[in-house]
């Protein structure tokens, strides 16, 4: 119970920390435009399962000549009889142009809605807070990423992704 109040208590100060800086900022959120889409496919590790194959979609949104990048997605796993099923918002920011490879890192929250089907059935939901870092590839049509990422949630999990994001024309 308290470690789930300290999560809540942290996605709160970093909710709190986003909506001043947009407030104080609102130019940085008018502009963004939809550039892309696609999907990864990677590995889970959820905190006391065994590891899975994790699968997702996501949209990314951009402001011309700028790096930071905001970053919806649907992340699933399942395995041992728990699956997760989250919608994210993320944001990131990008070290170099968009022409040439770059990291990025960044964080977001996600809601995690989580059903366990073991000798009982119980579902939850929970707010997570997401860490990420990865290295995005840029590609004549598309571009490509590799990204780590730690939910801390109820169930907090590490994974390693992979993917592919359909640039827009």
């Amino acid at each position: 119970m308290k470690r789930s109040r300290v999560r809540v208590g942290m996605a709160s100060v970093f909710v709190a920390a986003l909506s001043l800086a947009l407030i104080a900022s609102p130019h940085v959120v008018r502009a963004y435009d939809l550039t892309g889409v696609g999907g990864s496919l990677g590995y889970a590790n959820p905190e006391d399962l065994d590891g899975t194959a994790a699968l997702g979609v996501h949209a990314v949104l951009e402001k011309p000549k700028t790096h930071l990048h905001l970053d919806p997605s649907l992340r699933y796993w399942n395995v041992d009889g728990v699956r997760d099923l989250a919608p994210n918002v993320d944001a990131t920011y990008h070290f170099r142009p968009e022409s040439q490879w770059t990291p990025y890192v960044g964080g977001g929250l996600g809601l995690n809605f989580v059903h366990v089907r073991r000798s009982f059935d119980r579902s939850s939901t929970d707010l997570g807070l997401n860490m990420i870092g990865g290295v995005r590839f840029p590609g004549a049509a598309n571009r490509y990423f590799v990204e780590g990422r730690y939910t801390a949630s109820d169930i907090n999990q590490v994974s390693l992704v992979t993917g592919i994001t359909f640039n827009r024309p």
